[in-house]
């Protein structure tokens, strides 16, 4: 009996230190890249930027494909500290105060193979820096309609747009843009102007086509935006979160690239 109790404890402790030795790993506890999501509001501030802020951080946690680090203060945005992050996201407003060397900065973080996404008004920003505008495909020009829209899905095989289907119908504040043009991007969401009353007042666009949601190279870097977000329901929309997550995640080089 006695030999059977200590052949127990030795075995007990072994195990332990086995246990100590050698922990269990978890190749996908630790997320792969880093995520800037930047907040700064030095224009109008919207209501959802809180809310925003706990689902980007939600998004990277669940998925263990990112970790997020959120901030409102653009100073950041310097080639320094942009060496330890994949990807910057922009949910801001105004001209942010940014240096001609943090804007070389930014620009050549994506241009080097790195991800930019944005959302809504993120193509409210920085109109005296057309370098921007460009990068990110063009700028806010209005906003006529805040209502339920029908969307209709162009691209049903990127990864932000494959769990939608054909068309579907959301209420938010629906963006128009100018020094846009489908020839320079990849549209994945248009709005489907039946839906609309195209005579209101505010209505800039002649040739009838709102994008709502693309993508582009820029360099070697993927740069995706989506003009939804106004609207703190949007944000906790399944169709939302899942539309942000495949985007980033695009962004970030982690799912395939079928944009040229």
């Amino acid at each position: 009996m006695l030999e059977k109790i200590r052949y127990g404890w030795t075995l007990g402790v072994l195990l332990i230190n086995a246990i100590t030795v050698c922990p269990v790993q978890r190749p996908d506890s630790t997320p792969r890249h880093r995520l800037l999501y930047l907040t700064q509001a030095a224009g109008f501030q919207h209501a959802a930027l809180p809310l925003s802020e706990k689902v980007v951080r939600e998004l990277g946690e669940a998925s263990g494909a990112f970790a997020v680090t959120v901030t409102r203060d653009c100073s950041v945005l310097t080639a320094e500290n942009l060496k330890q992050y994949d990807a910057v996201f922009f949910f801001t407003t105004g001209e942010l105060p940014l240096s001609e060397s943090q804007k070389a900065a930014l620009l050549d973080f994506i241009r080097s193979g790195k991800g930019f996404i944005g959302v809504h008004s993120a193509a409210d920003t920085l109109y005296g820096w057309p370098e921007y505008g460009e990068m990110l495909g063009g700028y806010f020009d209005g906003h006529p309609w805040r209502q339920e829209v029908v969307v209709r899905v162009e691209d049903r095989f990127h990864p932000a747009t494959r769990h939608l289907p054909e068309s579907f119908r959301i209420t938010d504040e629906i963006y128009q843009f100018k020094n846009w043009s489908r020839d320079k991007v990849h549209v994945l969401l248009s709005l489907d102007v039946s839906s609309v009353d195209l005579t209101r007042p505010g209505v800039k666009r002649t040739d009838k086509d709102f994008a709502l949601a693309w993508c582009r190279r820029y360099g070697r870097g993927r740069v995706f935006y989506t003009a939804f977000g106004d609207d703190p329901a949007v944000w906790q929309d399944e169709r939302f979160r899942k539309l942000l997550l495949g985007g980033i995640r695009w962004a970030l080089g982690q799912l395939p690239d079928t944009v040229k």
